[in-house]
């Protein structure tokens, strides 16, 4: 029978009720914990004892559990006609710090559907540089308040104040998101970054599916994946994956120093892409909540059930499984991080975040540590979560940062440090 452990918020010890709290619950007195599942324990009962074991036993199993019944699996089969194009360059972008590139993806000969990366680097390296690959939700052209970035054509959710009028980006939602993306401090730390729309590898709303990629890998005869293959966090995944096959390309960047990124859905995309993909040599997210960094089993805030209700299209269909049950889901989101040892991984909440459920996700880092002790890497180094604004950690690392659900240069100042941290400061 398959070890268990019980956690509390300080990590004591204690028997909780067996079943999921109905409805969404705020209050920490009331949450309590399901067992949580120990990643050290194999499916056969034996128990992990070397990262030799981990890496040829239990992480292939874990990761086939993930692909099962939570994110489902993503296609191996390559795109033959995936190739990049360069649109536009410009090497005397932020005032001759940095150049910048527009290049379109193309997934298959017939051009559509595809995706464009908008790709900053700074000028005057000294040797390759380090770079944060991350996805946006309001497109290339929002992130910088530039005229010559171009404006996006494919689908995007309406928000009239922001700029996006009957699904589509106007001249107005230009620099719209540029708060969460700090490009200058990036380029002047000696970092590169590299974005893309979400939406290009497919739309997020419930029939997206047809317009993205996903559709590119149906099997004659199929209409929709099945119900352990791939759903649209998935699909963005592989797009991470995607704009990494760009980047490993250009001599400017160093191929062992990508690090992804992503914030709220887009965090849960990274971390997936990140337990898939080795090339990301760094992984960062940034309030994942549920289905992210936070614990399923605490039920805390947004819950298994809101998620398959509200966003079926984020998960595999097997996951429904869990709505109100998550006692019967096999693995939790701790497992997941622990997939991404001994690369380093950083973890970030907010305070007023809930929703996502700061707690959890500081959990979920905490009960990874096991995994990164095999490698003789250090977690996060306590027991309780830290006081706000404070950043802890090592191979593992933990802030929550005093405000609401974002991303604001707070959060990128310690992703940087992190960076810093472990690959050196760039030159």
């Amino acid at each position: 029978m398959r070890a268990l452990l019980l956690i509390w918020l300080v990590g004591s010890v204690s028997v909780l009720r067996g079943q999921a709290i109905p409805g969404f619950n705020y209050d920490e007195a009331k949450v309590g914990t399901l067992p949580i599942p120990d990643p050290l324990t194999c499916d056969d009962g034996s128990r992990v004892a070397t990262a030799e074991e981990w890496t040829q036993k239990r992480r292939p199993e874990l990761l086939r559990l993930f692909e099962r019944e939570v994110y489902g699996k993503t296609p191996a089969a390559k795109l033959a006609d995936l190739r990049f194009v360069t649109l536009a360059e410009d090497k005397h972008a932020l005032g001759g710090a940095a150049t910048r590139r527009e290049v379109t993806v193309y997934f298959n000969a017939k051009g559509s559907p595809r995706a464009e990366i908008l790709l900053y680097l700074p000028n005057k390296p000294a040797r390759p540089v380090p770079v944060f690959v991350s996805l946006s939700f309001r497109g290339n052209h929002s992130v910088a308040n530039d005229p010559a970035i171009r404006l996006p054509a494919g689908w995007f959710p309406d928000d009239e104040p922001a700029g996006f009028v009957a699904h589509k980006a106007t001249e107005q939602s230009r620099g719209s998101a540029a708060l969460r993306w700090p490009i200058a401090q990036i380029i002047a730390r000696g970092y590169g970054v590299a974005t893309a729309y979400y939406g290009d590898f497919e739309p997020d709303h419930n029939e997206g599916m047809p317009d993205g990629v996903r559709a590119l890998f149906l099997k004659p005869g199929q209409t929709a994946p099945a119900a352990d293959e791939w759903g649209a966090i998935g699909a963005w995944a592989w797009g991470l994956s995607r704009m990494a096959d760009y980047l490993v390309t250009l001599p400017a960047v160093d191929p062992n120093k990508l690090a992804v990124l992503g914030h709220s859905r887009l965090g849960k995309a990274a971390l997936w892409a990140g337990a898939q993909d080795p090339r990301f040599a760094l992984v960062i997210s940034n309030n994942s909540g549920a289905g992210g960094a936070a614990l399923s089993k605490r039920a805390f805030g947004e819950t298994a059930a809101r998620l398959n209700r509200s966003f079926p299209n984020w998960f595999c269909g097997n996951f429904n499984k869990y709505s109100d049950h998550e006692g019967a889901l096999p693995v939790d989101q701790h497992e997941l991080i622990a997939l991404i040892a001994p690369r380093p991984v950083y973890i970030a909440s907010a305070t007023e975040d809930l929703w996502s459920d700061p707690t959890g996700e500081f959990l979920g880092g905490k009960l990874a540590e096991p995994v990164y002790a095999l490698f003789g890497k250090k977690g996060l180094g306590l027991n309780a979560p830290p006081p706000a604004d404070h950043s802890v950690g090592d191979f593992i690392g933990y802030h929550s940062r005093t405000g609401k659900h974002d991303i604001l240069i707070f959060d990128w100042e310690q992703y940087m440090n992190f960076a810093d941290h472990h690959w050196g400061k760039p030159e």
